[in-house]
């Protein structure tokens, strides 16, 4: 995915088996800004949208949440 984006990026995320999967999006102070992905879901690759054309430039976090496993990643919105 573009890093830095505007207004929009994708971001791409394996399963590794059939799990209920969290993808959410928090601003630097971790308010939720955004939940894109709260289903359960089959293995395999997935791709989820973010848009940000509604929000100020700055650091994202978005928090990657599969069964007891978690990831977090930054993003930057420069507009």
């Amino acid at each position: 995915y573009p890093n830095p984006f505007n207004p929009s990026t994708r971001i791409t995320y394996g399963v590794p088996r059939d799990v209920h999967v969290t993808l959410e999006v928090f601003d630097i102070l971790g308010r939720r800004v955004a939940t894109l992905v709260n289903e359960r879901m089959a293995a395999g690759e997935y791709t989820a949208t973010f848009d940000a054309s509604r929000l100020g430039s700055g650091v994202y976090i978005y928090r990657l949440s599969t069964g007891s496993q978690s990831q977090t990643r930054k993003m930057m919105l420069m507009k």
